[in-house]
């Protein structure tokens, strides 16, 4: 028979808050970094926008790994 899990707010609490201080720092450095890239050798509008994209997407790679790794280290769900 299956054992009933239940949800460990507390570890909840811990990996969202720890997802947006990251995300908010990660994707902040992304975008500057895409901004800066694209003005300091005057790529245009268009190639700052995509180099930010671009950037954004690998600070999603990040991220995910991030989730990853804390879900492994404190599980949101422990057994009843």
């Amino acid at each position: 028979m299956a054992q009933a899990k239940s949800t460990n707010w507390r570890n909840v609490i811990t990996v969202v808050s720890i997802m947006i201080l990251v995300g908010a720092e990660v994707f902040g450095v992304a975008i500057a970094a895409g901004w800066a890239i694209a003005g300091l050798f005057e790529l245009g509008d268009y190639v700052g926008y995509a180099l930010m994209g671009v950037f954004s997407v690998f600070a999603l790679y990040i991220l995910v790994n991030l989730w990853r790794r804390c879900v492994a280290v404190e599980p949101l769900a422990s057994r009843a």
